[in-house]
């Protein structure tokens, strides 16, 4: 069966407009290309199949015909309903890609097209939020005997991935490319730091200069967040947890305070913690009049709904992806993107020379664990440095920049002991 027989999509015709997409991001994503130029000779996937759950979109697609060019056989699913590009979904199909993806699927289709991603039977895995690996080793575990082992992506996806190896669950490796350098140093605070606004001002048409905008954690996605929001004219409030971040952020310039005292004076919120009810019922009720809610983390349970509708008389859409709650004093609250990631729902994700970087050391993770998953072990583990350091460098020869070497005798001064 042909991959356009075997593919759940909307529908074909719409490829042309998504090969353009595919198009631009090939021309801005040239760390990615010298991966794919590698592949190509090399090899490294050959008679293997991959299954990938990203946003699915053209820097995605990209990625999935990159590891298609190593030899693998290549099934790719959405890892969020409203990110999902069904043009681009139609141009991989006939890139010779399965797809099974449709944007805004309801949540059981949602469901079985993971599952169809699955039944593949894939060698290797490239996930975000973990819901591929989940789901094999809870309601999909006669899937897991060819698994070799995978990469994740997320914050959210490597959190449930250590609880899984925690209590002793995780059945193969997983690769952590969120925790490497050129991820979160690059990815989450430039990559996010631009999306999340380029999704909100697309979204609402306002202007933030002079507002006040409330973050809610300050990890590398809310450092980003906050810088741009800055750069955007907007007095920053930042919310944490944590001590050492609340410092930080104190340090960077941007006031801090607990939840319930943002919650009285924000304009724009942007929660970006990885987890859940970070805004709720008691901070609803003393948001101002017209206060605009927004998440940046990967699932849409940041920003509390069904406490949201339970102290709402009404809610209606007022413009796309923008839904009004009216509160049963009479105030309003918006939320953009019902909630869900706000770069990518209600914008194109991250710009393409970020993720081409983020997207090289996944390629490069997954061959990584699949020239090793033998000794790897059934674990989460990090890029190793050497593979995170040849895509800065990859990166740099592409904007034709240099950098210096040691010399000798420094390489010897700094390996010494000896009194210098």
């Amino acid at each position: 069966m042909n991959t356009k027989d075997r593919s759940i999509i909307k529908d074909l015709a719409l490829a042309p407009e998504g090969h353009l997409k595919i198009e631009w991001v090939n021309a801005h994503m040239p760390v990615l290309n010298r991966i794919r130029e590698q592949f190509e000779k090399e090899q490294p996937f050959k008679g293997l199949k991959v299954a990938i759950s990203l946003h699915l979109e053209a820097k995605t697609a990209y990625l999935a015909k990159v590891v298609k060019a190593g030899g693998a056989e290549v099934a790719i699913c959405g890892s969020n309903p409203l990110s999902t590009q069904d043009d681009v979904c139609a141009a991989l199909v006939e890139d010779g890609i399965t797809v099974f993806a449709k944007y805004n699927p309801d949540p059981q289709e949602y469901r079985e097209l993971l599952i169809k991603t699955l039944e593949t039977e894939p060698d290797l895995i490239i996930d975000d939020g973990g819901d591929l690996v989940s789901m094999l080793h809870s309601e999909r575990k006669d899937l897991l005997k060819n698994v070799r082992g995978g990469a994740e992506e997320t914050t959210t996806g490597i959190l449930r991935l250590k609880a899984m190896e925690k209590d002793g669950k995780l059945q193969f490796p997983m690769i952590a490319v969120n925790d490497a350098y050129c991820k979160y140093l690059f990815d989450n605070r430039y990559g996010t730091g631009q999306s999340v606004w380029d999704g909100i001002n697309r979204t609402t048409n306002l202007v933030v200069a002079g507002k006040t905008v409330v973050v809610v954690g300050y990890g590398w996605c809310g450092k980003g967040v906050a810088m741009r929001a800055k750069g955007l004219g907007a007095n920053v409030v930042v919310t944490e947890i944590d001590g050492i971040r609340a410092v930080e952020a104190y340090m960077d310039g941007y006031a801090v305070m607990s939840m319930v005292e943002a919650a009285a004076i924000g304009d724009f919120f942007v929660t970006v913690t990885g987890n859940r009810d970070v805004i709720r019922g008691e901070h609803y009720k003393v948001m101002k009049d017209g206060a605009i809610l927004s998440n940046a983390g990967h699932f849409d349970i940041e920003v509390n709904k069904p406490e949201l509708d339970e102290l709402s008389e009404s809610k209606r859409t007022v413009r796309r992806n923008i839904e009004e709650y009216k509160l049963k004093d009479g105030r309003k609250v918006y939320l953009i993107a019902e909630g869900r990631l706000v770069n990518l729902a209600a914008g194109d994700g991250h710009p393409a020379e970020i993720m081409d970087m983020t997207f090289a050391l996944q390629a490069m993770s997954l061959k990584y664990v699949n020239d090793n998953y033998k000794t790897i072990g059934q674990k989460v583990v990090n890029v190793p440095y050497d593979l995170d350091e040849q895509v800065a460098r990859y990166k740099l020869a592409s904007m034709n920049v240099t950098i210096d070497k040691l010399t000798d005798e420094q390489k010897q001064y700094l390996d010494s002991w000896a009194e210098h």
